[in-house]
């Protein structure tokens, strides 16, 4: 079990801006897009290979497939818009299977021996633990990818010249934790929801992420005034929940915070749970954003919480992206996914443009010059706001990390109120839409 003390920036104070309405960069308060840094220019005939390592087969195959719609989306809006600095953009993918370092870092090799890629801009990876980096890093190339792991952090923090190009898109899952608390006591401080004692049940799957998300919810328990009564660790896959159920019947929590992500296993602890349930708050981590939940569960998850630090927000922009998506892909289309590599897509390739262009395989000079653009950038796509944080070169959440929603990617708390519509999104302000609703399962 490893921890996840010592990652954590401190957390910045930093005056209220205002919102960058459209899909645009920021650098030094003037809005770039890439029309505008391609006016003018002819396309040459000569394309830019950039990869992604996608999973297209295996059980995140479904996630794999709108990723490789989101990225294919993107570079065409790229390309429609010149590309970079006149040069067509061609998307090279390699496929990840089942996750885990082998697959991950053969993937990622492929890409850069095999197919020469200039760069590469992922959506998520598991297992590989930034193993992968130092491929990367040899080649010189700019690698984003949206991994959610806190050993990011330490890992560029350790060598920031070696891993100079390497970038996470998202903020790490060690966000989860205190982000979780913080929204807790919120609701209490709102009025929306009154605690009879602050104590939280804590169960993990057995996963790294699932346990780092847990250590960190562990972790700052006493800071927001919190205590836990029970924390299991499971194992990697759950079916049969009822030992786990009667140990809450036995001590009801205020709240149960179930850090185990696979959505038909927490469809599953609903099922069970709801017959004879107890009057406590269920969180639980990433499944519920899945539609397999929700057709899984049906009544038994409505009144569920669960948050992201990285989705396609139901906002002007991202609605609009959302509308684009489905006329593209069909209705069944998942938009929140895709927009993971749409937007990093798009500023990466405002970066490489304001940097005079993309360097090849080898070129770390003119990488770096890139490198050194997307740490300054500002970003305000479907996702939020991107901004990085300049030691770890991973997105700021919002409001964990700064009070200013202009500078830093939301972390986002939703609510499914209805299984057969989209969840709720209930926090934080300003992007919240809906409010809060007592759970169905309570009982007066």
């Amino acid at each position: 079990m490893t921890s996840s003390k010592g990652y954590a920036p401190a957390l910045k104070e930093i005056g209220r801006r205002s919102f960058i309405t459209t899909g645009a960069a920021s650098l030094g308060g003037a809005a770039l897009t890439l029309s505008s840094l391609n006016e003018g220019r002819a396309t040459t005939a000569e394309p830019i290979k950039v990869g992604a390592a996608v999973p297209l087969t295996g059980f995140a195959a479904a996630d794999g497939l709108e990723i490789k719609r989101g990225l294919e989306m993107a570079w065409d809006e790229v390309n429609s818009a010149g590309g970079i600095l006149g040069r067509p953009v061609q998307l090279v993918i390699e496929d990840t299977k089942e996750f885990g370092a082998e697959n991950v870092n053969t993937a990622i090799q492929r890409l850069i021996e095999r197919h020469g890629v200039s760069a590469i801009v992922n959506a998520y990876n598991l297992g590989a633990e930034t193993s992968e980096y130092d491929a990367v890093a040899d080649a010189g190339i700019i690698y984003i990818h949206h991994n959610t792991d806190i050993i990011h952090h330490s890992t560029i923090a350790k060598d920031p010249n070696r891993y100079f190009g390497v970038f996470m898109g998202d903020p790490a899952e060690y966000w989860y934790g205190e982000g979780l608390l913080k929204f807790l006591n919120d609701l209490s401080d709102s009025g929306k929801f009154k605690y009879q004692k602050k104590t939280l049940a804590l169960i993990s799957g057995g996963q790294n992420y699932s346990i780092t998300i847990a250590n960190a919810i562990a972790d700052n328990l006493s800071k927001y005034g919190w205590t836990t009564t029970i924390k299991d660790t499971l194992g990697a896959q759950i079916s049969e929940w009822g030992p786990t159920i009667q140990k809450l019947r036995n001590d009801p929590p205020a709240v149960i915070a179930i850090t185990h992500w696979v959505p038909q296993d927490l469809a599953q602890f609903m099922i069970q749970f709801v017959p004879n349930p107890v009057n406590s708050l269920i969180y639980m981590q990433y499944g519920p954003s899945i539609p397999a939940f929700r057709q899984i569960g049906k009544e038994a998850v409505n009144g569920i919480i669960y948050s992201t630090v990285v989705a396609t927000l139901p906002d002007e922009i991202g609605s609009d992206f959302t509308q684009r998506y489905q006329a593209k892909y069909g209705k069944d289309a998942v938009a929140l996914t895709a927009g993971m590599p749409y937007d990093s897509v798009h500023y990466f390739a405002i970066a490489a443009a304001v940097a005079g262009g993309l360097g090849a395989k080898g070129d770390i000079q003119q990488n770096r010059k890139v490198a050194a653009v997307l740490k300054k950038m500002i970003y305000r796509g479907v996702n939020g706001t991107t901004h990085f944080f300049d030691k770890y070169q991973a997105a700021v959440p919002y409001p964990d990390a700064t009070r200013d929603p202009s500078l830093g990617m939301p972390h986002q708390f939703l609510q499914i109120h209805d299984y057969r519509g989209e969840p709720a999104l209930i926090a934080p302000q300003p992007y919240d839409t809906a409010a809060f609703k007592l759970p169905p399962w309570f009982k007066s």
